[in-house]
């Protein structure tokens, strides 16, 4: 969401920034609507001080006695009763047409984001480890489903395409992967863990936005919640409708949860194995911050999610998102790619998000600095620490064996029951 009187004050600025996403210009017809709401509120304000006005006299006129003066400022007060709702009526037609546009539309990029169309214009600006040389590596469902623990034909008798059942060591080794990153984002960098929900109202989904414009994207149930599409939309509502100290900021969540999209627009697309699924799970990070502390924290964030590739000593590439590529509510992303052997390719296993305070905004979520009355919105940002099935895809693909085993990493092996390697029984 924008502030109104920004786009009155930099109409410009603001068609510049939509240009950047390639939209077409919105000010003008934006501030039209304005106009006519604000016109609407000055006859409001009229009325109202009007009505005020005519209340005093026609208590005047009572105690004078003077029943005329008396009848014709109460027939003036009930006119102009009967003019309101129309002005309020009119004023909220405005008001609800500016707000849907609003909400239509994306984050402005950072003047810093690369300018371009797609992914083709994404930039790489590190990366870490040499890819591994595996001779006639194997893709991770063709591995798994030799192991016979992964199981895509029973998960599709029992809810369709893209979806799996993982059995045995491999239901250990999500479990597994999970507790490592959490263990690393509470116990190194200090995150809170949480345990949110996994079904929010519309105002949550609204609030990081997810709603309205991808609904189809996301699963509804019969009544009025969603399911999450990712823990984002619980943690970072955590401070919806807040007034925050400054002091306490920046703030740091995380949450290992189960994830559900209906993949809308990847028809095609990876319809073999666990990249895309309607139901996974992902570690999340979401940092409530000042508007000064955002960029900073931007890149303590990546900092982060880069370091569980590290240890799990998975070769990965960083990659800052042109304009066309980025989320909606961004402002600026940096995507890991990690190397996939069966692949041959590096692939998507997080993108870190700085939203600026366009949630903030949507969520009403302010925050004051001490021994000051003002308020100002805060910046929110939030990443993936990572996606659990990608990364154990990821592993799986970059630790097999010839032999069609797969070597555990040494940072999951207490979690794997100090396991050295996951072999079919």
């Amino acid at each position: 969401m924008f502030d109104i009187r920004q786009i009155r004050d930099n109409p410009d600025q603001f068609d510049a920034g939509l240009a950047r996403r390639g939209l077409s210009p919105k000010a003008a017809d934006i501030l039209l609507l304005d106009k006519e709401a604000r016109k609407f509120t000055e006859t409001l304000n009229d009325l109202q001080a009007r009505r005020n006005a005519a209340s005093k006299e026609i208590g005047a006129a009572k105690a004078k006695g003077d029943d005329d003066e008396f009848n014709r400022l109460r027939a003036d007060v009930d006119s102009i009763k009967n003019q309101m709702p129309t002005a309020e009526a009119e004023q909220k037609k405005k008001l609800d047409a500016i707000h849907e546009i609003l909400s239509g539309l994306p984050n402005i990029p950072a003047d810093d984001v690369p300018l371009g169309a797609d992914e083709a214009a994404n930039v790489e600006i590190r990366r870490w480890s040499e890819p591994r040389t595996i001779d006639s590596a194997k893709e991770h469902f063709d591995l798994g489903e030799a192991l016979e623990l992964m199981d895509f034909e029973t998960a599709a008798k029992m809810s369709g395409s893209r979806f799996v059942l993982l059995k045995g060591q491999l239901a250990r080794l999500e479990r597994a992967i999970a507790g490592f990153m959490l263990d690393l984002h509470t116990g190194e960098f200090g995150y809170t863990e949480c345990a949110p929900p996994f079904l929010v109202r519309d105002e949550a989904l609204f609030g990081v936005g997810q709603l309205p414009k991808f609904a189809e994207d996301l699963f509804k149930t019969t009544g009025d919640h969603w399911l999450i599409p990712t823990a984002e939309a619980s943690l970072t509502n955590i401070v919806r409708e807040k007034i925050l100290s400054e002091d306490e900021l920046p703030l740091r969540f995380t949450a290992w949860t189960p994830c559900f999209r209906s993949e809308a627009g990847a028809a095609g697309r990876d319809t073999r194995g666990m990249i895309r699924q309607h139901q996974f799970s992902k570690v999340e990070l979401v940092s409530i911050t000042t508007p000064d502390q955002s960029d900073d924290e931007h890149e303590r964030m990546t900092s982060c999610a880069e370091e569980v590739l590290k240890r799990l000593d998975l070769p990965y590439r960083t990659m800052v998102l042109s304009t066309g590529d980025m989320g909606f509510s961004a402002r600026k992303t940096y995507d890991l790619e990690v190397w996939l052997p069966g692949q041959g390719q590096y692939r998507e296993i997080s993108s870190c998000s700085n939203c600026g305070d366009f949630q903030a905004r949507r969520m009403n979520t302010r925050a004051r600095a001490k021994g000051e009355k003002e308020t100002r919105f805060v910046n929110t940002l939030n990443g993936s620490g990572l996606a659990v099935g990608r990364t154990m895809v990821a592993v799986l693909e970059n630790y097999q064996e010839s032999d069609g085993s797969v070597a555990i990493p040494d940072v999951l092996k207490p979690y794997m029951g100090g396991a050295e390697k996951i072999e079919k029984a």
